[in-house]
């Protein structure tokens, strides 16, 4: 049986692992994904991880701005693929780019459908307290993420876990899917099954404003944020007049007005609505990264403040 001529389509790290799955099972003769853009401090332009994968290996990679117009299906026509296989590639795709291949198009998406459908899966289901997540491979239509599941893969989500952590576990599953339930697929050897209407919920993109820390809420709600919003856009709370970003934190049992500052040394705790907050790494702006009596070392706080 021949290999499958694969397009691929998708943009960051997780995207590359499962790229990197695909060529096991198949030709991947194209590459799609985001067009590059400046990053970090310096703003220097910077390949996709997706990017730097395919042209180590040599594979041409398409880079469109957007997908409608001039008509991106007719480039994609060209490589003659029986299947478009997507991972985390950041846009809609349009209904003539989901009908070019001849098997159409597949998902690689990190949630239990319908569960958290969209843009922010898996920051979502930590946000949320989910105990467990996992990764579906579906079948793509017009609608956000409605489309038939082929296979999935369940994970339980540990306590520790922050949205950089369970993106590598999910991308780990992903792969898996590709290897085992793949050629499956390709073979005729995979029902499609519908989701059910029961428990969706929508995984809305996050916005950066989102990351700030308020202490009126319950502690525990704010120790999943930290790690939900862990690396991006961060979780931020003002201290003592200086604004820190908030990397790792614990559930304290300290009871005090909202925001009021209950141990400054050698721990640094803050009432919250609910509970308290021990931050047990912090970094001011401008700094680096810092354990609490790193931070109040240098800022003299006081307690109640």
């Amino acid at each position: 049986m021949s290999r499958p001529r694969l397009v691929f389509m998708g943009t960051p790290e997780f995207a590359a692992v499962v790229l990197r799955a695909c060529y096991e099972v198949g030709d991947v003769v194209a590459v799609v994904t985001q067009p590059d853009r400046p990053r970090g401090r310096g703003q220097a332009v910077t390949f996709s991880p997706v990017k730097e994968e395919a042209l180590r290996r040599g594979t041409p990679v398409l880079q469109p701005a957007k997908l409608k117009t001039p008509p991106f299906s007719s480039a994609l026509a060209e490589y003659r693929a029986d299947l478009c296989v997507v991972a985390a590639y950041g846009r809609i795709l349009p209904k003539d780019v989901l009908e070019t291949p001849a098997r159409g198009c597949l998902n690689l998406h990190g949630s239990l459908l319908p569960r958290w459908r969209g843009a922010a899966p898996v920051q979502r289901a930590l946000a949320a307290g989910d105990v467990e997540t996992g990764v579906c491979l579906m079948r793509m239509e017009e609608g956000l993420d409605t489309g038939a599941v082929l296979a999935r893969r369940v994970v339980a989500i540990k306590a520790e876990d922050t949205s950089e952590s369970l993106l590598g576990t999910l991308a780990s599953l992903a792969a898996e899917l590709i290897r085992e339930e793949l050629p499956r697929f390709l073979a005729g050897g995979l029902p499609e099954v519908p989701q059910s209407q029961d428990g969706v919920t929508l995984a809305t993109m996050i916005a950066k404003e989102e990351g700030l820390l308020d202490f009126q809420a319950a502690a525990s709600m704010l120790e999943r944020k930290i790690r939900a919003f862990h690396p991006w856009p961060g979780a931020v709370a003002t201290l003592g007049g200086v604004r820190v970003k908030v990397h790792k934190a614990r559930v304290g049992t300290g009871v005090g007005s909202p925001g009021a500052l209950l141990k400054a040394g050698p721990e640094l705790e803050v009432a919250c609505g609910i509970g308290s907050l021990v931050l047990l790494e912090v970094q001011p702006e401008g700094k680096r990264r810092m354990t609490a009596p790193e931070f109040l070392r240098g800022h003299a706080l006081k307690v109640g403040g």
